[in-house]
């Protein structure tokens, strides 16, 4: 575990009294979340009687070994809040995951081969006790699979899934899971951007208005550029989960690893 203090300053600050965390891609390494909760209490604990918010950049799900823990777990989290700090607010953003979980729990067949094999939906399907299909993804198969993830949902998880937003504005921040469309005003995105885009929003250095904090594109550190902020620091992939913590013009990293 680190903490690693920023280099680069960038715009744009936090509202007055808020204490602002954003959480990169858990994809279902609950040990990992478990970690860095634990490591957010500890900093919120000494937030002076700032409000606490806690928002979640998308991608809970997915090629990791517990998707439905992790879901458990945050909303415990929206119940219990943090440990010796309370209930916070909490934002919980919807990545291009759980765009895919809910399209193949709809019947979406366009979705189901890349969600299952390339998206990491058979490790989820594991999580919730249902056998992933053949690598053959004969469609009987495919339809017994769907139908038995939409029996052994939760209500709960469904809920959740369903009701995730796909954007949120703090102060000089935006939050977003895959990033914003170069030369659209932030409140008019595309849903479909927020979740999916990629290298136009990479290699943009265009002022989008506000520092726009992402996950989505894997990286080994946390990226910091004029006008974003890229947190998916690969936990999946044998990185580090990370949070940035933005309080007034200052913001700091905290991750975990295993």
């Amino acid at each position: 575990m680190t903490d690693r203090p920023a280099s680069l300053p960038l715009p744009g600050a936090a509202p007055p009294g808020l204490r602002l965390y954003a959480v990169g891609d858990v994809h279902g390494c609950r040990a990992h979340l478990r970690r860095l909760l634990a490591r957010i209490a500890e900093d919120a604990a000494c937030a002076g009687g700032a409000r606490v918010r806690l928002i979640f950049l998308g991608d809970y799900v997915d090629r990791g070994p517990d998707s439905a823990g992790v879901l458990d777990d945050v909303l415990r989290l929206a119940q219990d809040g943090l440990p010796g700090v309370g209930p916070v607010e909490l934002v919980t953003l919807k990545g291009n995951h759980e765009d895919f979980m809910l399209r193949f729990l709809a019947g979406d067949e366009a979705v189901t081969a890349s969600w299952l094999f390339n998206g990491g939906g058979a490790q989820t399907l594991e999580s919730y006790d249902v056998e992933p299909p053949g690598l053959d993804l004969d469609p009987a198969d495919a339809a017994r699979a769907r139908a038995a993830l939409n029996a052994a949902l939760p209500d709960a998880h469904r809920r959740f899934l369903e009701g995730l937003t796909v954007s949120h504005r703090a102060g000089g921040y935006f939050f977003a899971h895959a990033g914003v469309r170069p030369g659209v005003p932030l409140d008019r995105q595309e849903a479909e951007d927020l979740m999916w885009i990629r290298k136009p929003f990479l290699e943009s250095a265009a002022d989008f208005g506000a520092v726009v904090v992402h996950g989505h594109t894997p990286v080994e550190r946390v990226e910091e550029r004029a006008n974003r902020i890229g947190l998916d620091t690969g936990a999946v992939y044998g990185g580090r989960l990370t949070a940035a913590c933005f309080w007034g013009t200052e913001r700091r990293y905290l991750d975990v690893s295993f």
